[in-house]
């Protein structure tokens, strides 16, 4: 009989911390939400956002670019804006942003974040943009026509507010990218027709936070800053998914 009691307790117990793990409802605004990663990681670094919005309730969707061309990430992102029931915030980061800008045409797409990425007009490039205010540390490497940051220096440059053992792994686990989708022009500009949210990483060495806040301004996007490096959404992603579900509540 003890045992019994004892199980039924520990089972009392146990419920309550289960239930507090189950997502939440999602009852105003947009319930989608489709992030796209940017250069030298893949769409696992996104699992620290996933993880905030899913237990608020909100289905996500990680787009795996290709990275073949800027047109087979475009292609990929607009596949995945297509798949989803109901409206959408489309969320980039780094060179994910020019992506969701050329693909966010979608009249299923209500808001548009942007995570410490690139913001382009129509006719501007990646590879542009960057150059007009280069990035505060220059660690970079070309091998076989695609980029990569040099990998002994990965956390100084993309992640120092990380620990050392999760940047090492994203420092050998860089899939590069093309210098070929760096220099593609983006053929349109959805921010331009979209709502627009943007955060600054302030302490960022990969893309130079004077050049996000010159093209959030331009934008009329609205801004909110954080104390962090490029890799934002891994080290403050709570920040981070705030504004995202901010964009959602907005939605229209």
């Amino acid at each position: 009989m003890n045992m019994i009691k004892t199980a039924a307790l520990a089972v009392a117990f146990t419920l309550p911390a289960i239930a507090s793990a189950l997502p939440l409802t999602v009852t105003s605004g947009a319930k989608n939400v489709v992030l796209v990663h940017g250069s030298y990681v893949d769409g696992s670094s996104w699992r620290a956002i996933h993880d905030q919005l899913w237990i608020k309730g909100y289905k996500v969707t990680v787009v795996q670019q290709p990275h073949n061309s800027f047109d087979d990430n475009v292609a990929a992102t607009r596949a995945a804006i297509e798949a989803q029931d109901g409206p959408v915030i489309l969320v980039g980061h780094d060179t994910g942003g020019a992506v969701i800008s050329a693909a966010g045409g979608s009249g299923k797409v209500k808001g548009l974040v942007y995570v410490a990425a690139l913001q382009p007009a129509a006719g501007e490039s990646a590879a542009q943009l960057i150059a007009s205010r280069p990035a505060l540390n220059q660690e970079i490497q070309v091998r076989d026509g695609r980029q990569f940051i040099t990998p002994g220096k990965f956390q100084a440059v993309y992640g120092a507010d990380l620990p050392p053992n999760r940047t090492n792994f994203m420092s050998v686990a860089q899939p590069g990218i093309p210098q070929k989708v760096l220099g593609a022009s983006a053929k349109a500009a959805a921010w331009r027709d979209k709502p627009s949210y943007a955060i600054v990483a302030t302490e960022d060495l990969v893309l130079n936070p004077e050049l996000q806040r010159w093209m959030y301004k331009r934008a009329g996007s609205k801004v909110t800053e954080i104390k962090a490096s490029h890799a934002l959404q891994l080290s403050k992603p709570e920040e981070v998914a705030q504004v995202i579900v901010q964009a959602a509540l907005d939605a229209k």
